[in-house]
Formats: structure tokens, sequence, C-alpha cells
């Protein structure tokens, strides 16, 4: 079950029941429990203690030194439960001497692609980090929380347990457990993408279409039903102003006017 590319230091501890694939990289001091599975291109340094039935999927780089300017090379450690996923290019600092040594994983977690869990963090069983979710150092996430997409966390923030951060939010004091939490949002169309159409050979016909039809869309003050009326009524646009407003009438979530 270990691939012949793959390294494996002899200090490591690899059950036989573990898959190494191919050029995964275990270094010293690295204990990895029964029924792991790196699937390839996985990095692990240690010292390490990692649990039974983990996936690591490739390219992730799992207890590598912590990105703190104070650390010297002391020896500090990361510890991971079971049952854990951690997918492509996951990064999972160990901690410092400063911030306790340990960097804690629980169980249960799902850690999504290229997310980074700092030094001396903690993560509570069943906790989830959505793709590129990045934790500073010393962040605790506590069990069942969710950390959406793209959600830069500060440093000694507490993620409370069963609350749900929303995607693109910036997370600078503690959130409460059972608490939803959102970066407001105003997303707004600033009109038509008019020098990109040019680029892509639309004629000034064309263009002028597309144009009428973002203007009664967007700079009436009708609503987006009542514009689509107006739009019809005006009888046939071309195929562009079609696609257009055939896009609108089949959206489920609605459109950013």
């Amino acid at each position: 079950m270990i691939h012949p590319s793959a390294v494996i230091d002899p200090g490591a501890k690899v059950p036989a029941s573990c898959s190494v694939g191919p050029y995964c990289m275990i270094g010293p001091g690295v204990e990895l429990g029964e029924n792991c599975e790196l699937i390839s291109h996985v990095v692990i340094q240690g010292p390490a203690r990692i649990g039974a039935n983990n996936r690591f999927f490739p390219f992730c780089a799992i207890g590598c030194d912590p990105q703190d300017i104070s650390y010297k090379g002391e020896t500090t450690s990361l510890e991971i439960g079971d049952g854990n996923v951690i997918r492509e290019s996951v990064t999972i600092n160990r901690g410092t001497a400063k911030g306790g040594g340990t960097t804690r994983i629980g169980n249960n977690t799902l850690i999504m692609a290229y997310s980074h869990i700092g030094h001396d963090s903690v993560i509570g069983d069943r906790a989830m980090l959505v793709n590129a979710a990045t934790l500073a150092g010393h962040v605790t996430v506590e069990e069942w929380a969710v950390v959406g997409a793209l959600c830069p966390v500060h440093q000694f923030v507490r993620i409370g347990a069963h609350s749900y951060v929303g995607g693109g939010t910036v997370v600078t004091k503690d959130v409460l457990p059972f608490a939803k939490v959102v970066t407001p949002r105003h997303t707004q169309s600033y009109g038509l993408n008019a020098v990109g159409l040019e680029r892509r050979g639309f004629t000034q016909d064309r263009i002028r279409k597309i144009h009428h039809a973002f203007r009664v869309l967007l700079n009436s003050k009708l609503n987006t039903t009542q514009a689509l009326e107006k739009l019809r009524s005006e009888g046939d646009q071309g195929q562009d102003v079609e696609m257009l407003l055939r896009f609108i009438e089949e959206s489920e979530r609605g459109v950013i006017k």
C-alpha cells in the first residue's frame, strides 16, 4: 500500500493498513493511525500525531513549520484526530512555543481545498472549513461550526459551536455560538461590458440594442418584471437581447441589478 515513489523517513510510524500514494513525503516524528489514506503528493512533517481513518488529498502540506517570525526551530507539534477529510492544497502548521506548542484538529472535520490553519489553532469535532477559509494563528473553531469560503479569520478569534460564517466574511471578533454571521453585501451591476464586446467583434448595432436593454433593466424606475414586459413589447431586438431576457426569466436566484 506504499507507492515506490513515496519517501517515508525511517523515524515515521506508518501502519500497514495505511495507503501512501505516489510522491508523498512523510517526515521524522510523524505517527499515522490505522487506515489513513494519502492519495498523492502529500507532505506531512513532524512531530505530528495523526489518528485513524484520515484522508489526505493531493498537494496538502501538513505539519509544516509555523508561519511566525518568532519561530526559531523549536520542537512543536500537530495533533489530528480520527475520520478527517483534508482536501487539495490545504496547509496546516504546527504550533509555536509561545502559543502552547501544538495545533489541534478534532475528529470528523472537513477541511476543503486551499484552506489554511495557522499555528496553535484548535479545530473542534465536525467543524467545516470551506474552500480557501484562512485561519491566522491561535484561532479556535468549535464543534460543528462552519467557516465559509474565502473567509479570513484574525488571530486569537473564536468561532463558536454550531455557528455559520458566510462566504467572504472578514472575521475580526469572536463569533457567537449558534449564530449566523455574514459581511453585508451590496453587489451592483454597473452597465454594459461595451469594451469587451467590441473586442469580441460585436457590431455597433448589436451593442446599441444590448445597451438599450440594459438602460431599461438598470436605469429605469421599472422593476424587473415590468422591464421585461416593456422590452418584450418593443418587438424583436435581436438574438443578444433575447438571450439576455431569457437568462433573466430562467433565473432561480434573481439577478444583480
